[in-house]
């Protein structure tokens, strides 16, 4: 094992962290895929449960997810490597090695949004109404797969004199190879805490508008507005932010505002084009 002490000492709490799990002779079984695994498990499981509450068909949320979990994952790593190709182009083998890190959360949603709207159009089942019924899930798993990035010891902020800062000697290495600016002694901005406990609220959030909405994309438009202002705050405060090329843009912003444009222009076509939603049709509740 090697655990690090993790320390909030404005709180005086600490703790040992050891990013990995357990190993089965020289293969380490991490933490981070624990938890995503237990973040996909868990909301498929609840997606199935509120199929009949919802009108919505047990069957084909297990279609989605054999479509968008394997989506989501090829999404995350390319928009990774194109990220960071100047790293990846030198050896193109490398874009492979999927344990050394390298996942983001916006490419996982794009490529799971993907997946879904071509399986939607080859079943010819309304996509809006998948997304509309799925996109609920996704800020849960959110909130709990950002937990990995605890145990990984990653998507912290700047530093801060917050109760709640955090810091390890993993954090202060980090700072002072990476961040010039910033004074490695001190603890940073829990990030990866912020942005659990934001999607933790969108998702409650996002159960209340599915309940009473009338019109298609309305609450795929609102996890679009509301996880976009928040990722496009918080992505301020990170210090292990991808840009766009040699630019100080950083892509996660960029999206996050192109996301909450986005949501905002589809919610207010669904309203000004009456766009009812729409029922699956009937061999949308059987494979048969």
């Amino acid at each position: 094992m090697n655990f690090e002490e993790v320390r909030f000492p404005f709180i005086g709490i600490t703790a040992d962290v050891d990013p990995v799990a357990f190993s089965i002779g020289s293969f380490n079984v991490y933490w981070y895929g624990i938890i995503i695994a237990a973040a996909m498990i868990l909301c498929g499981f609840i997606a199935v449960k509120q199929c009949k509450a919802n009108n919505f068909s047990e069957e084909l949320v297990y279609d989605i997810l054999l479509v968008s979990l394997p989506s989501a994952i090829v999404g995350a790593r390319l928009y990774y490597v194109l990220c960071e190709w100047d790293y990846y182009s030198k050896d193109l083998s490398l874009i492979f090695d999927t344990r050394a890190g390298g996942l983001a959360v916006y490419g996982g949603i794009l490529g799971a949004f993907l997946g879904t709207f071509i399986m939607t159009r080859i079943r010819k089942i309304p996509f809006s109404t998948c997304v509309d019924y799925c996109v609920v899930y996704i800020p849960l798993g959110q909130a709990i797969g950002r937990w990995g990035n605890f145990f990984n010891q990653e998507a912290f902020g700047t530093t801060t004199t917050l109760p709640w800062a955090m810091t390890s000697d993993k954090i202060s290495r980090y700072l002072s190879a990476n961040c010039p600016g910033l004074d490695p002694s001190m603890p940073v901005h829990p990030t990866f805490l912020y942005e659990s406990l934001c999607t933790l609220a969108l998702f409650f959030i996002l159960m209340a508008v599915r309940s009473y909405s009338t019109h298609r994309y309305e609450t795929l438009s609102v996890y679009m507005i509301v996880y976009g202002i928040v990722r496009f705050f918080l992505e301020g405060l990170r210090t292990d932010s991808l840009y766009l090329g040699s630019t100080g843009i950083r892509t996660s912003q960029l999206l996050s505002m192109i996301l909450v444009i986005g949501g905002l222009v589809l919610i207010l076509f669904s309203h000004l084009k009456d766009w009812k939603r729409l029922d699956l049709p009937a061999n949308a509740f059987s494979r048969k």
